[in-house]
């Protein structure tokens, strides 16, 4: 957990917040979000927006090992303190303990849970934020000394994180994840995909919640209808799919398999870190999926993302900049928030592959322009007419 350096070069024609930053002493800020791997990365964006607003603090961040790897060698970051519990019923103890030996001025508690509440409290910093009441869970709001305003339940939640960069009087600046593979990781992701010829369909697989997965023959269906050449018909070329999942859906990437066919696949479930995922992504022109934490590290590397919606929704959750390609069961009970579906997962069976194709059609189109308006802004730097 070593030092980086304070500001990546994609920040760096930002305007100059040193000036504009609110006066300050604080030197240590703690940022409290242990949870879900798509959480962490829509918190990025905040922790781009305190990085810049205090340039020379350290930035440590609260977190657990699923979720550590995106953080992992972040520029933004200086530290992380990791709770690992898969060991021991007793190393939240411990864990307080290094928390609490981090002396740091500002607390920020983004979980909004009796944990984090406490994680905060341990902190021992005098300046603690967190969500208001309506907002939490368990009493969190007692443990923080100021809250921020309270927040609409179906407001993006990386908007409800920016809501604290607002309550520290931070100027806003453009979202930034600031999430990128090494040479090394971009040279293994090339290695995984030397098999799968370009362009390339990820095709994500699972979820954390059974309740949000898609089933086996309709991701097949979306499959055939933009790789299959037969099935193209001139509407883009052909994609080739890789799958990608975690060691769960292995199981559900042979039924996909059995499902295709003939059709030429290939199958990463099983085979990929979080930061394998960090380096493949730019390497696929689109890809599909449910509601995920891979959805949003596509979103956030730039891949154009058909998410697909059940019992979840689009509206608190959608991928940053890809909300147009978000794609909803239609059904009386959705949102439901339910783990496991009473009924089958009939919302995610009304998300028609046909939709989804269409879908991905619209976002290559989207990709095609991202690429030649990224071509213009070079040739035009460069002094080169097109």
């Amino acid at each position: 957990m070593g030092t980086h350096p304070h500001a990546p070069a994609s920040m760096d024609n930002l305007p100059n917040s040193h000036a504009a930053a609110p006066p300050t002493n604080r030197k240590r800020i703690l940022i409290i979000l242990n949870g879900a791997i798509g959480d962490v990365v829509r918190a990025l964006p905040l922790l781009g927006r305190i990085r810049r607003g205090f340039p020379t603090a350290h930035i440590a961040w609260a977190i657990e090992p699923k979720s550590a790897p995106i953080l992992d060698g972040h520029p933004w970051l200086d530290q992380m303190i990791l709770y690992d519990r898969r060991h021991s019923p007793w190393s939240f103890a411990p864990f307080l303990k290094r928390v609490h030996d981090g002396r740091f001025d500002l607390a920020i508690d983004l979980q909004r849970h009796l944990k984090s509440g406490i994680i905060s409290m341990v902190s021992g910093a005098k300046d603690r934020i967190g969500f208001s009441a309506e907002n939490t869970k368990e009493l969190n709001h007692l443990f923080s000394t100021r809250q921020i305003e309270p927040q609409p339940e179906m407001r993006l939640k990386l908007m409800q994180y920016q809501a604290f960069g607002d309550a520290l009087g931070l100027p806003p600046v453009p979202i930034e994840f600031g999430l990128s593979a090494s040479p090394t990781e971009r040279g293994l992701a090339r290695d995984l995909l030397k098999d799968a010829p370009r362009p390339r369909l990820g095709v994500i697989l699972g979820s954390s919640w059974p309740s949000r997965i898609y089933f086996p023959k309709s991701i097949a269906a979306v499959i055939r209808g933009v790789c299959d050449r037969n099935n193209v018909n001139g509407e883009g070329p052909a994609l080739f799919p890789v799958l990608l999942g975690g060691p769960d859906e292995t199981a559900l990437a042979s039924e996909v398999m059995r499902e295709l066919g003939g059709i030429a696949t290939l199958n990463l479930s099983g085979k990929t870190s979080l930061r394998d995922l960090v380096a493949i992504f730019p390497e696929c022109e689109a890809a599909f999926g449910p509601d995920s934490g891979p959805m949003h590290i596509a979103a956030a590397v730039g891949c154009p993302i058909v998410s697909l919606w059940g019992a979840t929704s689009a509206k608190r959750s959608a991928p940053w900049e890809f909300d147009d390609f978000a794609l909803s069961g239609d059904i009386p009970c959705h949102p439901c928030y339910l783990r496991k579906c009473p009924v089958g997962r009939e919302c995610m069976h009304r998300v028609a592959p046909e939709a989804v194709i269409e879908g991905l059609r619209r976002a290559l189109k989207l990709a095609r322009h991202r690429r030649e308006e990224e071509i213009a802004t070079v040739a035009s730097a460069g002094g080169v007419s097109r």
